[in-house]
């Protein structure tokens, strides 16, 4: 991967993770997979990734008074010690499996945020 494709990738996951919180495994992966990169290691490479944004993307947000601690860290914690367990699992499967279960969970989340935008209207 280029380092100006990176930063242009990096660019990108900042503004959508600023405006709309989403992970950078949304952006991230499937990009990283499309560039070439095997399932699993554009997987790790995302986690790694996404922890600038995270850091400071939560200040920027608690400025505006909009993080609430309690539940991060709750959630935090209970997804960093359970992350272990996905990690092994994901590390059992084949490339194309874990490919096929990521596209299946981005399908499901859209379809989760189309119905909720439906409703609200």
């Amino acid at each position: 991967m280029t380092i100006a494709l990176a930063i242009v990738l990096g660019v990108a996951a900042g503004v959508l993770a600023g405006v709309f919180g989403v992970g950078g495994g949304i952006l991230f992966v499937p990009t990283l997979v499309a560039l070439g990169l095997s399932q699993h290691i554009a997987t790790g490479t995302s986690l790694l990734a996404i922890l600038p944004t995270a850091v400071v993307g939560t200040w920027r947000q608690y400025r505006y008074g909009n993080v609430r601690w309690r539940a991060a860290l709750l959630i935090g914690v209970a997804a960093a010690v359970t992350a272990q367990g996905g990690v092994v699992l994901a590390e059992s499967l084949a490339d194309q499996t874990l490919r096929r279960l990521f596209a299946a969970l981005l399908v499901v989340v859209a379809g989760q945020i189309a119905w909720r935008a439906r409703r609200s209207v």
